[in-house]
């Protein structure tokens, strides 16, 4: 059986030695006819993986793994991003993707479920990407040009090479789109770029550079569902007036220096510095213009020793993770036209976290294997009030968090194609700043916000059946405290409580069946339930309710076809079970079928080393109605976020 090295866990080993649910997808999973736009192309197929908001630009892709992460209005929670080993998650518990760039990624991986012991705060599952350093392209440069449905538009170029201790990898893009309803068009600009160096056999340095130019990205709002049934393509008529937009300027620079000799193990040094300037009229009249300046910046030492306990193998990772977040943040006051009429807060947001951790790992015997981690994390997250006056009071403040985390796995390789594993951890996530303000309004710290704290116990197995068919089967229980909910207030804006006790079980599995050379295909099931144990506010008492935004039922199948070279056709359908979209269940998102396909094929040029490849895709090919994105607890009933309905692209590729 070839072995699959993951990363992720932050002890490198054989994927059948990892005693935790961890999905690795290759750059075939991620590229292969897609778009290259949106994590939900290739993330579809993780069971315990739930994907909203493909085409709302402005509000950013919502990830949810096993339930963390579905609270979030707009962009991430919950789940800890990571590309190319630096965190795109903040110190805060917040994430952004919109500059992961899918062009060039070769490999990610997926950690379903709390991971606080490796990654720190917001670590409720862990996505980790891997972009490309240039040596696995077999030609340079490569040329891409797409287009599609509502003026989809996207180009991009990828230049990479090996030459002597260097190597480099450039990947550009520009992606330009008028969508499927009104006000919700995008441009977006993006560069990843690699450069390394070899020092010697075992010694590394690389750079990695991102800059993100998103100008315009703008936001339709949420519809009521009599307005989805009377223009399902229609804007809410007050993001039309306001023009709700978003403008993103980021740049990001890392430094990796890897050393496979220290010692006997190995040591890995990073640090980063990013800038972010973002600008976002919120699709509602008030305090809804938002404007911040961030500067984030920090690093990690970690290294990996091999040692012997008893003479049994031990191997041993320690390291410490620092980060800092600098927010210059301002809210103004806009009327029915988008005009400012006031500065509703001018504050300067700082969060530092600082985490040392410990994981190793001890072979009792040939077959069986013990791990251990434990982690403890300091997270100060303070607030500058800088509108002081009459009217205005001082709501400076400052809170501190220190969270111990910790996680023991057992792994038994039974046969060696087949492991058996267990594993018990603990994580928790502090309340953002967007997440603590109070909910009359005001500056400063909700008061009667905490963190949420879980623990998840979970088994699973993994093997390869006849050298065809891979499975991966993982049941787990998750109890939560003081869960963070979102509510929408009645002039739009989002805030948050803590729900008492929640609670999350399910079985996820995940097949890929090599039929023949010819067809393979990949299945994803998850059946899970996810409730509120105790949970009651001043609106009523919700213990035994489903928890809002999230299906039980998950059922994803691709089906590949390969044909002579580089043809191949992959039909997809997804099934998403019904959920709800409210505490207290009233309001119910019925379930859906969609039905995805696409094709390509690629030739070489006369003679020359030129290879053309030409790819077209049809999404929604059965035209379903369905939303794309539902707001949880929204105010007014404006739930929903149709989807595009029948959609097509197709592109062409040049490679020299």
């Amino acid at each position: 059986m070839p072995t699959i090295t993951v990363t992720a866990p932050r002890l490198t080993r054989d994927l059948y030695d990892t005693p935790a649910a961890v999905t690795t997808l290759t750059r075939e999973d991620i590229q292969r006819g897609q778009q290259g736009v949106r994590l939900d192309e290739s993330l579809v197929t993780v069971p315990g993986v739930f994907l909203q908001n493909r085409d709302n630009f402005a509000q950013g892709q919502r990830i949810a793994i096993r339930g963390f992460g579905a609270r979030a209005p707009f962009g991430i929670r919950g789940i800890h991003v990571r590309v190319d080993g630096f965190p795109f998650t903040l110190p805060d518990g917040q994430a952004q993707i919109d500059a992961v760039d899918l062009d060039s990624a070769e490999r990610i991986e997926v950690i379903r479920g709390p991971s606080s012991v490796l990654y720190g705060n917001a670590a409720g599952g862990v996505v980790d990407i891997r972009t490309g350093d240039g040596s696995e392209l077999v030609r340079s440069p490569v040329v891409s040009v797409q287009g599609g449905s509502h003026d989809f538009r996207k180009l991009s170029l990828r230049n990479g090479d090996e030459s002597g201790r260097w190597i480099h990898s450039v990947s550009v893009s520009a992606l330009d789109f008028d969508g499927y309803r009104e006000q919700s068009a995008v441009n977006k600009r993006l560069l990843n770029a690699r450069l390394g160096v070899r020092l010697d056999d075992d010694r590394t340095l690389s750079a990695l550079v991102n800059v993100l130019d998103n100008p315009r990205a703008e936001d339709p709002s949420a519809l009521t569902a009599d307005e989805v049934a009377d223009n399902a393509r229609q804007a809410r008529d007050v993001a039309i007036d306001l023009d709700s937009r978003q403008e993103v300027e980021q740049q990001l620079v890392g430094l990796h220096y890897e050393d496979l000799a220290m010692g006997e193990g190995e040591f890995n040094a990073r640090a980063f510095v990013s800038r972010r300037d973002f600008l976002q009229q919120l699709p509602f009249p008030g305090s809804s213009l938002i404007d911040y300046e961030r500067h984030y910046y920090g690093g990690s030492l970690d290294t990996t020793l091999p040692m012997t306990l008893a003479d049994r193998p031990l191997r041993t990772v320690v390291g410490v993770d620092v980060a800092r977040q600098e927010d210059d943040r301002g809210r103004q006051r806009v009327d029915s036209k988008g005009q400012p009429i006031a500065v509703s807060a001018d504050e300067q947001q700082n969060a530092t976290s600082a985490g040392v951790f410990l994981q190793t790992e001890l072979g009792l015997t040939e077959r069986l294997d013990l791990s251990a981690g434990v982690r403890h994390d300091s997270v100060r997250m303070t607030i500058d009030d800088r509108l002081v006056g009459t009217d205005d009071p001082d709501e400076s403040g400052s809170r501190t968090f220190r969270e111990w985390t910790g996680s023991l796995g057992l792994s038994v390789r039974f046969h060696p194609n087949h492991q058996l594993y267990a594993t018990l951890g603990t994580a928790f996530e502090t309340p953002t700043f967007t997440e603590f303000a109070p909910s009359d309004g005001s500056g400063g710290f909700n008061p009667d916000i905490e963190p949420q704290t879980s623990l998840n116990r979970e088994v699973g197995m993994r093997g390869r059946l006849g050298g065809q068919l891979t499975y991966d089967l993982a049941a787990f229980s998750v109890l939560v405290d003081d869960e963070l909910i979102p509510f929408q207030a009645s002039d739009g804006r989002d805030f948050f409580v803590n729900a008492g006790e929640t609670r999350r079980e399910g079985i996820e599995l995940g097949l890929d069946w090599n039929i023949s050379l010819a067809w393979r295909l990949t299945s994803a099931l998850t059946l899970a339930d996810y409730a509120f144990e105790r949970f009651r506010d001043e609106d009523g008492t919700y213990d035994g309710n489903d928890l809002p935004g999230l299906p039980s039922r998950l059922w994803m199948n691709r089906l590949n076809w390969y044909g002579s070279g580089e043809r191949f056709t992959t039909l997809e359908a997804q099934y998403t079970g019904s959920f709800y979209a409210d505490n207290a269940n009233r309001v119910q998102i019925p379930s859906h079928w969609l039905v995805n396909l696409r094709a390509g094929d690629a030739w070489r040029l006369g003679g020359s080393n030129t290879r053309l490849g030409i790819q077209v895709g049809i999404r929604n090919l059965l035209d379903e109605d369905y939303n794309e994105n539902v707001r949880i607890n929204a105010f007014g009933g404006r739930y929903y976020e149709p989807d595009p309905g029948t959609t097509w692209f197709a592109g062409l590729e040049l490679s020299f």
